[in-house]
Protein backbone atom coordinates (compact mmCIF):
# COMPACT_ATOMS: atom_id res chain seq x y z
CA UNK A 1 0.00 0.00 0.00
CA UNK A 2 1.08 3.21 -1.10
CA UNK A 3 2.33 5.75 1.90
CA UNK A 4 -0.13 9.00 2.18
CA UNK A 5 1.49 11.62 1.35
CA UNK A 6 1.53 15.07 3.54
CA UNK A 7 0.13 18.45 2.33
CA UNK A 8 0.16 21.44 4.42
CA UNK A 9 -2.96 23.54 4.14
CA UNK A 10 -3.95 27.26 5.24
CA UNK A 11 -7.27 26.62 6.85
CA UNK A 12 -8.09 30.63 5.86
CA UNK A 13 -8.02 30.67 2.41
CA UNK A 14 -6.90 26.58 1.03
CA UNK A 15 -3.58 28.09 -0.17
CA UNK A 16 -1.27 24.35 -0.28
CA UNK A 17 2.13 24.35 0.39
CA UNK A 18 4.81 21.49 0.39
CA UNK A 19 6.44 22.04 4.07
CA UNK A 20 5.59 24.11 6.75
CA UNK A 21 5.85 28.24 7.59
CA UNK A 22 4.56 30.56 9.14
CA UNK A 23 2.88 33.31 7.53
CA UNK A 24 0.72 32.39 4.36
CA UNK A 25 1.35 33.81 1.65
CA UNK A 26 -2.67 33.44 0.43
CA UNK A 27 -4.58 35.63 3.03
CA UNK A 28 -1.24 36.79 5.31
CA UNK A 29 -2.62 34.76 8.26
CA UNK A 30 0.18 33.25 10.85
CA UNK A 31 -0.04 30.08 11.95
CA UNK A 32 -3.19 28.88 10.27
CA UNK A 33 -1.09 26.27 7.98
CA UNK A 34 -2.05 23.07 8.97
CA UNK A 35 -0.43 19.47 8.52
CA UNK A 36 -3.19 17.28 6.07
CA UNK A 37 -3.07 13.70 4.61
CA UNK A 38 -3.45 13.27 1.11
CA UNK A 39 -4.80 9.26 0.75
CA UNK A 40 -3.84 7.38 -2.33
CA UNK A 41 -6.32 6.59 -4.75
CA UNK A 42 -6.64 2.63 -3.27
CA UNK A 43 -8.17 3.85 -0.30
CA UNK A 44 -10.91 5.55 -1.98
CA UNK A 45 -13.17 2.10 -1.51
CA UNK A 46 -12.49 1.56 1.64
CA UNK A 47 -15.34 -0.04 3.01
CA UNK A 48 -14.98 1.04 6.65
CA UNK A 49 -15.19 -0.53 9.74
CA UNK A 50 -19.07 -1.80 9.47
CA UNK A 51 -17.69 -3.52 6.64
CA UNK A 52 -20.20 -2.44 3.94
CA UNK A 53 -19.94 -0.17 1.25
CA UNK A 54 -21.93 3.27 1.77
CA UNK A 55 -25.33 2.95 -0.85
CA UNK A 56 -27.64 5.34 -1.83
CA UNK A 57 -31.04 5.01 -0.47
CA UNK A 58 -34.41 6.55 -1.26
CA UNK A 59 -35.98 8.07 2.37
CA UNK A 60 -39.10 6.40 2.12
CA UNK A 61 -37.03 2.80 2.62
CA UNK A 62 -35.32 4.23 5.41
CA UNK A 63 -36.27 1.58 8.46
CA UNK A 64 -36.53 3.73 11.59
CA UNK A 65 -35.75 1.89 15.27
CA UNK A 66 -36.86 3.75 18.13
CA UNK A 67 -33.79 5.17 19.91
CA UNK A 68 -33.20 3.65 23.41
CA UNK A 69 -31.07 6.09 25.45
CA UNK A 70 -28.77 4.67 28.28
CA UNK A 71 -28.83 5.90 31.50
CA UNK A 72 -25.77 7.74 32.14
CA UNK A 73 -26.63 7.09 36.27
CA UNK A 74 -27.21 10.92 36.77
CA UNK A 75 -30.22 12.41 35.98
CA UNK A 76 -28.40 15.91 35.30
CA UNK A 77 -25.95 14.49 33.36
CA UNK A 78 -29.29 12.97 30.84
CA UNK A 79 -31.06 16.36 31.07
CA UNK A 80 -27.92 18.00 29.53
CA UNK A 81 -27.61 14.85 27.05
CA UNK A 82 -31.49 14.95 26.31
CA UNK A 83 -32.71 12.22 28.11
CA UNK A 84 -29.95 9.87 28.03
CA UNK A 85 -26.83 8.43 25.84
CA UNK A 86 -27.95 7.61 22.43
CA UNK A 87 -26.29 4.69 20.47
CA UNK A 88 -23.91 5.70 18.06
CA UNK A 89 -23.57 9.20 19.35
CA UNK A 90 -20.22 11.36 19.71
CA UNK A 91 -19.86 13.43 22.92
CA UNK A 92 -17.67 16.07 23.64
CA UNK A 93 -16.92 17.30 26.86
CA UNK A 94 -14.86 20.43 27.66
CA UNK A 95 -13.39 22.27 30.48
CA UNK A 96 -10.68 23.62 32.50
CA UNK A 97 -8.25 21.17 34.07
CA UNK A 98 -8.98 19.93 37.10
CA UNK A 99 -12.96 21.14 37.53
CA UNK A 100 -14.14 17.10 36.97
CA UNK A 101 -14.42 16.19 33.44
CA UNK A 102 -12.42 13.04 33.89
CA UNK A 103 -14.42 11.87 37.14
CA UNK A 104 -17.79 12.38 35.75
CA UNK A 105 -16.82 9.96 33.01
CA UNK A 106 -15.18 7.57 35.35
CA UNK A 107 -18.30 7.82 37.43
CA UNK A 108 -20.76 7.61 34.40
CA UNK A 109 -18.32 4.25 32.35
CA UNK A 110 -18.40 2.78 36.14
CA UNK A 111 -22.45 2.75 36.13
CA UNK A 112 -22.74 1.55 32.74
CA UNK A 113 -20.27 -1.25 32.99
CA UNK A 114 -22.79 -2.95 34.98
CA UNK A 115 -24.89 -3.62 32.58
CA UNK A 116 -22.86 -3.82 29.17
CA UNK A 117 -19.08 -3.68 28.19
CA UNK A 118 -17.46 -0.28 28.47
CA UNK A 119 -13.70 0.73 27.82
CA UNK A 120 -11.88 4.08 29.44
CA UNK A 121 -9.07 4.82 27.31
CA UNK A 122 -6.47 7.38 28.94
CA UNK A 123 -3.60 8.96 27.04
CA UNK A 124 -3.04 11.45 30.31
CA UNK A 125 -3.13 8.65 33.32
CA UNK A 126 -1.83 5.26 33.69
CA UNK A 127 -4.34 2.43 34.77
CA UNK A 128 -3.13 2.37 38.33
CA UNK A 129 -4.26 5.76 38.77
CA UNK A 130 -7.20 5.81 37.51
CA UNK A 131 -8.17 2.61 39.93
CA UNK A 132 -7.11 4.69 42.23
CA UNK A 133 -9.19 7.14 41.72
CA UNK A 134 -12.06 4.57 41.09
CA UNK A 135 -11.45 3.30 44.70
CA UNK A 136 -11.26 6.67 46.43
CA UNK A 137 -14.75 7.73 44.64
CA UNK A 138 -16.12 4.15 45.91
CA UNK A 139 -16.88 3.43 42.10
CA UNK A 140 -17.34 -0.55 41.16
CA UNK A 141 -14.72 -1.74 39.13
CA UNK A 142 -14.88 -5.35 38.29
CA UNK A 143 -16.48 -4.93 34.99
CA UNK A 144 -14.30 -1.79 34.29
CA UNK A 145 -11.90 -2.20 31.18
CA UNK A 146 -8.89 0.13 31.07
CA UNK A 147 -6.33 1.10 27.99
CA UNK A 148 -3.48 3.06 28.47
CA UNK A 149 -2.66 4.28 24.94
CA UNK A 150 -2.61 7.37 22.42
CA UNK A 151 -2.19 5.91 19.55
CA UNK A 152 -5.48 5.87 17.62
CA UNK A 153 -5.09 2.71 15.31
CA UNK A 154 -3.79 0.77 18.13
CA UNK A 155 -7.12 1.99 20.04
CA UNK A 156 -9.45 1.09 17.35
CA UNK A 157 -7.49 -2.25 16.83
CA UNK A 158 -8.49 -3.36 20.52
CA UNK A 159 -11.57 -1.57 20.28
CA UNK A 160 -12.84 -3.86 17.08
CA UNK A 161 -11.67 -6.85 19.11
CA UNK A 162 -13.60 -6.24 22.39
CA UNK A 163 -16.24 -4.86 21.31
CA UNK A 164 -17.67 -2.98 23.91
CA UNK A 165 -20.84 -0.36 23.82
CA UNK A 166 -19.38 2.82 25.18
CA UNK A 167 -16.11 4.17 24.40
CA UNK A 168 -14.19 6.96 26.36
CA UNK A 169 -11.00 8.85 25.38
CA UNK A 170 -8.98 10.85 27.80
CA UNK A 171 -8.31 13.18 26.10
CA UNK A 172 -8.50 14.07 22.59
CA UNK A 173 -5.31 16.15 22.52
CA UNK A 174 -2.92 13.54 23.64
CA UNK A 175 -4.12 11.25 20.50
CA UNK A 176 -2.14 10.71 17.21
CA UNK A 177 -2.65 8.88 14.20
CA UNK A 178 0.25 7.31 11.76
CA UNK A 179 -1.37 9.19 8.88
CA UNK A 180 0.50 12.50 10.37
CA UNK A 181 4.31 12.72 11.37
CA UNK A 182 3.30 16.19 14.09
CA UNK A 183 3.68 15.91 17.43
CA UNK A 184 0.23 14.89 19.60
CA UNK A 185 -2.04 17.75 20.23
CA UNK A 186 -1.33 19.59 17.53
CA UNK A 187 -4.25 21.01 15.00
CA UNK A 188 -3.68 18.55 12.08
CA UNK A 189 -3.57 15.37 14.72
CA UNK A 190 -6.34 16.56 16.66
CA UNK A 191 -8.80 16.61 14.02
CA UNK A 192 -7.35 12.65 12.14
CA UNK A 193 -7.66 11.33 15.49
CA UNK A 194 -10.82 12.51 16.33
CA UNK A 195 -12.56 12.04 12.57
CA UNK A 196 -11.60 8.33 12.54
CA UNK A 197 -13.08 7.80 16.47
CA UNK A 198 -16.44 9.50 15.17
CA UNK A 199 -16.37 7.55 11.89
CA UNK A 200 -15.77 4.48 14.18
CA UNK A 201 -18.84 5.44 16.43
CA UNK A 202 -21.14 6.12 13.65
CA UNK A 203 -20.01 2.51 11.44
CA UNK A 204 -20.52 0.78 14.38
CA UNK A 205 -22.98 2.06 17.11
CA UNK A 206 -21.26 2.54 20.01
CA UNK A 207 -21.15 5.73 22.58
CA UNK A 208 -18.49 7.97 22.38
CA UNK A 209 -17.11 10.32 24.72
CA UNK A 210 -13.89 12.93 23.91
CA UNK A 211 -12.40 14.94 26.42
CA UNK A 212 -11.25 17.76 25.18
CA UNK A 213 -9.08 20.73 26.46
CA UNK A 214 -10.31 24.29 26.81
CA UNK A 215 -7.83 27.41 25.55
CA UNK A 216 -7.21 30.73 28.40
CA UNK A 217 -9.95 32.02 26.56
CA UNK A 218 -12.45 29.11 27.60
CA UNK A 219 -12.68 27.79 24.38
CA UNK A 220 -11.81 24.44 22.90
CA UNK A 221 -7.95 23.54 21.77
CA UNK A 222 -7.00 22.31 18.61
CA UNK A 223 -9.94 22.86 15.15
CA UNK A 224 -13.07 24.83 14.83
CA UNK A 225 -14.44 21.46 12.82
CA UNK A 226 -13.97 19.54 16.08
CA UNK A 227 -16.96 20.67 17.44
CA UNK A 228 -18.60 19.81 13.90
CA UNK A 229 -18.09 16.88 13.88
CA UNK A 230 -19.88 15.71 17.03
CA UNK A 231 -23.48 15.10 17.98
CA UNK A 232 -22.89 16.84 21.60
CA UNK A 233 -20.55 19.39 22.60
CA UNK A 234 -20.79 19.98 26.77
CA UNK A 235 -19.11 22.27 29.04
CA UNK A 236 -18.05 22.36 32.52
CA UNK A 237 -18.71 25.64 34.31
CA UNK A 238 -17.49 26.70 37.76
CA UNK A 239 -14.45 27.84 39.57
CA UNK A 240 -11.93 24.89 41.18
CA UNK A 241 -12.66 26.94 44.90
CA UNK A 242 -16.22 26.34 44.20
CA UNK A 243 -18.18 23.32 44.99
CA UNK A 244 -20.41 23.59 42.16
CA UNK A 245 -19.84 22.31 39.00
CA UNK A 246 -22.12 23.60 36.15
CA UNK A 247 -22.61 21.26 32.36
CA UNK A 248 -23.89 23.24 29.49
CA UNK A 249 -24.55 21.98 26.21
CA UNK A 250 -23.67 24.69 23.27
CA UNK A 251 -24.74 21.91 20.82
CA UNK A 252 -27.03 18.74 20.78
CA UNK A 253 -28.58 17.30 17.62
CA UNK A 254 -30.79 15.07 20.57
CA UNK A 255 -31.54 17.04 22.87
CA UNK A 256 -32.24 21.36 23.84
CA UNK A 257 -29.00 23.38 23.66
CA UNK A 258 -28.25 25.33 26.42
CA UNK A 259 -29.35 22.97 28.78
CA UNK A 260 -28.01 22.79 32.10
CA UNK A 261 -27.01 20.26 34.74
CA UNK A 262 -25.52 21.40 38.09
CA UNK A 263 -23.54 19.01 40.38
CA UNK A 264 -21.49 19.15 43.79
CA UNK A 265 -18.13 17.95 44.25
CA UNK A 266 -17.53 16.11 46.93
CA UNK A 267 -15.44 13.29 48.30
CA UNK A 268 -17.22 10.95 46.25
CA UNK A 269 -16.74 12.55 43.04
CA UNK A 270 -19.61 14.82 41.54
CA UNK A 271 -23.08 14.55 43.11
CA UNK A 272 -26.20 15.93 41.30
CA UNK A 273 -27.94 19.08 43.15
CA UNK A 274 -31.81 18.20 42.71
CA UNK A 275 -32.69 21.95 43.96
CA UNK A 276 -30.90 23.90 42.27
CA UNK A 277 -32.54 27.15 42.91
CA UNK A 278 -31.82 26.60 46.56
CA UNK A 279 -28.23 27.30 45.82
CA UNK A 280 -28.20 30.56 44.02
CA UNK A 281 -31.14 31.72 46.92
CA UNK A 282 -28.26 31.81 50.11
CA UNK A 283 -28.73 35.51 50.42
CA UNK A 284 -27.80 37.33 53.35
CA UNK A 285 -30.14 37.68 56.66
CA UNK A 286 -30.01 41.39 56.96
CA UNK A 287 -31.57 43.13 53.93
CA UNK A 288 -29.34 44.90 51.67
CA UNK A 289 -29.87 47.46 49.15
CA UNK A 290 -28.44 46.34 45.59
CA UNK A 291 -29.69 42.73 45.80
CA UNK A 292 -33.08 41.02 43.67
CA UNK A 293 -34.21 38.10 42.92
CA UNK A 294 -35.03 37.34 39.18
CA UNK A 295 -36.12 33.89 37.05
CA UNK A 296 -33.80 32.63 34.51
CA UNK A 297 -34.86 29.92 32.16
CA UNK A 298 -31.57 27.61 31.36
CA UNK A 299 -32.75 25.19 29.00
CA UNK A 300 -36.11 23.49 30.24
CA UNK A 301 -36.17 24.61 33.61
CA UNK A 302 -36.17 28.09 35.62
CA UNK A 303 -33.78 28.79 37.88
CA UNK A 304 -33.90 31.27 40.86
CA UNK A 305 -30.71 33.73 40.91
CA UNK A 306 -29.51 36.95 42.81
CA UNK A 307 -28.41 40.03 41.07
CA UNK A 308 -26.20 42.40 42.48
CA UNK A 309 -25.58 45.75 41.64
CA UNK A 310 -22.77 48.27 43.20
CA UNK A 311 -23.20 52.05 42.57
CA UNK A 312 -20.56 54.05 43.52
CA UNK A 313 -18.66 57.65 42.89
CA UNK A 314 -16.09 57.15 40.57
CA UNK A 315 -12.56 58.71 41.08
CA UNK A 316 -11.30 58.16 37.63
CA UNK A 317 -12.19 60.30 34.33
CA UNK A 318 -13.63 57.31 32.48
CA UNK A 319 -16.11 55.34 34.98
CA UNK A 320 -15.81 51.87 34.79
CA UNK A 321 -18.74 49.37 34.03
CA UNK A 322 -17.96 45.48 35.50
CA UNK A 323 -20.39 42.74 34.93
CA UNK A 324 -19.56 39.36 36.25
CA UNK A 325 -22.26 37.05 34.89
CA UNK A 326 -23.98 39.32 32.51
CA UNK A 327 -23.14 40.48 29.08
CA UNK A 328 -20.64 44.11 29.69
CA UNK A 329 -22.02 45.83 26.84
CA UNK A 330 -25.53 45.02 27.28
CA UNK A 331 -25.32 46.63 30.66
CA UNK A 332 -23.29 49.92 28.94
CA UNK A 333 -27.56 49.89 27.23
CA UNK A 334 -29.64 48.85 30.34
CA UNK A 335 -27.66 52.28 31.72
CA UNK A 336 -28.33 54.29 28.72
CA UNK A 337 -31.72 53.47 28.73
CA UNK A 338 -32.42 54.23 32.47
CA UNK A 339 -31.22 57.55 31.90
CA UNK A 340 -33.00 58.62 28.65
CA UNK A 341 -36.28 56.92 29.87
CA UNK A 342 -36.34 57.61 33.41
CA UNK A 343 -33.65 60.44 33.59
CA UNK A 344 -31.47 58.95 36.23
CA UNK A 345 -27.91 59.46 34.84
CA UNK A 346 -25.03 57.23 36.12
CA UNK A 347 -22.53 58.39 33.72
CA UNK A 348 -20.46 60.07 36.32
CA UNK A 349 -20.53 56.24 38.60
CA UNK A 350 -18.97 53.49 38.52
CA UNK A 351 -21.84 50.25 38.01
CA UNK A 352 -20.72 46.85 39.02
CA UNK A 353 -22.76 44.26 38.42
CA UNK A 354 -22.53 40.31 39.40
CA UNK A 355 -24.62 37.24 39.23
CA UNK A 356 -24.23 35.16 42.41
CA UNK A 357 -23.74 31.71 42.40
CA UNK A 358 -21.26 31.52 39.13
CA UNK A 359 -23.62 31.49 36.46
CA UNK A 360 -23.99 32.93 33.23
CA UNK A 361 -27.28 34.51 32.16
CA UNK A 362 -27.74 34.81 28.52
CA UNK A 363 -31.13 35.52 28.33
CA UNK A 364 -33.06 38.84 27.76
CA UNK A 365 -34.98 38.58 31.15
CA UNK A 366 -32.21 39.71 33.39
CA UNK A 367 -32.97 42.99 31.72
CA UNK A 368 -35.62 44.35 34.56
CA UNK A 369 -33.53 42.82 37.27
CA UNK A 370 -30.36 44.55 36.03
CA UNK A 371 -32.50 48.01 36.36
CA UNK A 372 -34.02 47.15 39.48
CA UNK A 373 -30.69 46.06 41.40
CA UNK A 374 -28.82 49.36 40.08
CA UNK A 375 -31.84 51.82 41.27
CA UNK A 376 -31.97 49.71 44.77
CA UNK A 377 -27.92 50.55 44.82
CA UNK A 378 -28.05 54.03 43.61
CA UNK A 379 -30.67 55.50 45.87
CA UNK A 380 -29.38 52.80 49.03
CA UNK A 381 -32.78 51.59 49.07
CA UNK A 382 -33.25 47.68 50.14
CA UNK A 383 -36.11 46.02 48.20
CA UNK A 384 -37.99 43.12 49.76
CA UNK A 385 -36.79 39.53 50.29
CA UNK A 386 -40.06 38.18 48.63
CA UNK A 387 -40.00 40.29 45.43
CA UNK A 388 -38.87 38.75 41.68
CA UNK A 389 -38.69 40.35 38.77
CA UNK A 390 -38.03 39.52 35.34
CA UNK A 391 -38.80 40.85 31.77
CA UNK A 392 -36.90 42.49 28.50
CA UNK A 393 -36.12 45.99 28.23
CA UNK A 394 -36.49 47.63 24.67
CA UNK A 395 -34.91 50.53 23.70
CA UNK A 396 -37.93 52.74 23.73
CA UNK A 397 -38.30 51.45 27.53
CA UNK A 398 -41.19 49.23 27.11
CA UNK A 399 -41.47 46.38 28.51
CA UNK A 400 -41.18 42.75 26.56
CA UNK A 401 -42.44 39.23 27.86
CA UNK A 402 -40.14 36.99 27.79
CA UNK A 403 -40.71 33.04 27.20
CA UNK A 404 -41.52 30.69 30.36
CA UNK A 405 -43.07 33.63 32.41
CA UNK A 406 -45.70 30.71 33.97
CA UNK A 407 -43.07 28.35 34.55
CA UNK A 408 -40.57 31.20 35.82
CA UNK A 409 -43.76 32.38 38.22
CA UNK A 410 -44.52 28.74 40.18
CA UNK A 411 -40.77 28.29 40.84
CA UNK A 412 -40.68 31.31 42.26
CA UNK A 413 -44.47 30.80 44.14
CA UNK A 414 -42.92 27.15 45.48
CA UNK A 415 -40.08 29.34 46.92
CA UNK A 416 -42.25 31.50 48.96
CA UNK A 417 -42.21 34.44 46.69
CA UNK A 418 -45.13 36.82 47.45
CA UNK A 419 -44.57 39.88 44.93
CA UNK A 420 -43.98 39.49 41.14
CA UNK A 421 -42.84 42.76 38.92
CA UNK A 422 -43.08 41.18 35.39
CA UNK A 423 -44.40 42.43 31.92
CA UNK A 424 -47.91 42.48 31.12
CA UNK A 425 -47.62 39.79 27.96
CA UNK A 426 -46.16 37.04 31.28
CA UNK A 427 -48.79 38.51 33.84
CA UNK A 428 -50.53 34.92 35.42
CA UNK A 429 -54.00 33.99 33.77
CA UNK A 430 -54.63 31.91 36.40
CA UNK A 431 -53.99 33.40 40.26
CA UNK A 432 -51.00 31.88 42.24
CA UNK A 433 -51.80 31.13 45.12
CA UNK A 434 -49.98 33.69 47.80
CA UNK A 435 -48.60 35.57 45.26
CA UNK A 436 -49.47 39.01 43.99
CA UNK A 437 -48.56 39.73 40.23
CA UNK A 438 -48.10 43.34 39.01
CA UNK A 439 -47.59 43.82 35.43
CA UNK A 440 -45.61 46.59 33.40
CA UNK A 441 -45.68 47.48 30.21
CA UNK A 442 -43.34 50.48 30.03
CA UNK A 443 -39.85 51.52 32.71
CA UNK A 444 -41.73 54.35 33.97
CA UNK A 445 -44.34 52.13 35.45
CA UNK A 446 -41.87 49.95 37.06
CA UNK A 447 -40.05 52.96 38.17
CA UNK A 448 -43.33 53.86 39.96
CA UNK A 449 -43.29 50.09 41.22
CA UNK A 450 -39.98 50.61 42.71
CA UNK A 451 -40.52 53.84 44.58
CA UNK A 452 -43.39 52.57 46.62
CA UNK A 453 -41.03 49.75 48.02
Amino acid sequence: MAKPKLTFCCQTCGTLYPKWIGQCSGCNGWNTIVEEVNQPAASARFQGYAGTEAAITRMADVTLHEEIRLSSGSQELDRVLGGGIIRGSAILIGGDPGIGKSTILLQTVAHLSQELKALYVTGEESPQQVTLRARRLGLPEKQLWLLADTHVETILHHVQKEKPRVLVIDSIQTMHTSLLASAPGSVGQVRESAMQLVSYAKQTGIALFIVGHVTKEGSLAGPRVLEHMVDTVLYFEGEQDNRYRIIRAVKNRFGAVNELGIFAMTEKGLREVNHPSAIFLSRSSQVVSGSIITATKEGSRPLLVEVQALVDQSHIANPRRLSVGLETQRLSMLLAILHRHSGIATHSLDVFLNVVGGLQIFETAADLPVIFAILSSFRNRPLPHDLIVFGELGLAGEIRPVPGGQERLKEAAKHGFKTAIVPHGNAAKNTLDGMKVLSVQSLKEAVNYFDQF
